[in-house]
């Protein structure tokens, strides 16, 4: 299937009120509005081909983006590749759900994070602190060092009431993450997200929003949950 054809059929499937949604969040234009689950039949038929992912990725229409993601190849990826695509991803939906996904599944996953985690641009750290949500969802504990999440989580505690907010919101969700998905460190997870409390999100022309870790911890914790990982990171 080539690029005309993809586009094609991702306009086809395009709807104006989720492209309200889309755009209420964030995206601007070109964008035809298509739902993430609508795209499965696509990704199916393609599979993974880098090539492809790169022409759609470069257009800048956030759905051909987000189905880039879908169909790249992770491990394929150089650093430099990684760096292009959080230098196009404009906004949360962009370098949170595709990029960090996309980079989650990578071998370089950890290395570049950290790199974008320590760069002070927004959307960066968002998507590195976001990587590592989806890496400690998926992978096992032993991936990581344990001394590594640790100081990660005290780093958390110390900047993110004065952290941007999207940052905020992903570094919120690192602790949660950790909370729920990194048994070692459980406990300190929790610790640390009662000692932060609530976290306010402020945003543009809307009302905030508040994020509690500990709590939606504690529910995890009553579904047991506790481990949970997933199979898959990206649909």
């Amino acid at each position: 299937m080539d690029f005309q054809t993809v586009m094609s059929e991702l306009e086809a499937l395009g709807k104006e009120r989720t492209k309200k949604i889309y755009m209420s969040n964030g995206a601007h234009e070109p964008l035809f509005g298509v739902a993430t689950g609508a795209m499965k039949p696509i990704a199916k038929k393609i599979k993974i081909n880098q090539s492809l992912a790169e022409e759609l990725y470069a257009t800048g229409n956030y759905d051909a983006m987000y189905f880039a993601g879908i169909i790249a190849d992770p491990k394929g990826m150089t650093e430099s590749d990684y760096d292009r695509w959080i230098d196009g991803a404009y906004f949360y939906m962009l370098s949170d759900y595709v990029v960090a996904v996309t980079l989650s599944e990578s071998d370089i996953a950890q290395e570049v994070a950290d790199k974008w985690i320590a760069s002070g641009d927004e959307l960066k750290m968002s998507a590195g602190w976001s990587c590592y949500c989806w890496m400690l969802g998926n992978r096992k504990d032993t991936e990581f060092s344990e001394s590594k999440i640790s100081s990660m989580l005290e780093s958390v505690k110390e900047t993110i009431a004065e952290s941007p907010e999207r940052t905020k919101s992903a570094m919120n969700n690192f602790i949660y993450t950790v909370g729920v998905s990194y048994l070692p460190l459980h406990e300190k997870a929790v610790e640390t997200a009662q000692q932060i409390g609530i976290v306010e999100l402020k945003r543009a022309n809307k009302k905030s929003s508040f994020l509690h870790a500990y709590e939606n911890i504690q529910k995890e914790v009553d579904r047991g949950k506790l481990g949970f990982k997933r199979k898959y990171v990206r649909c």
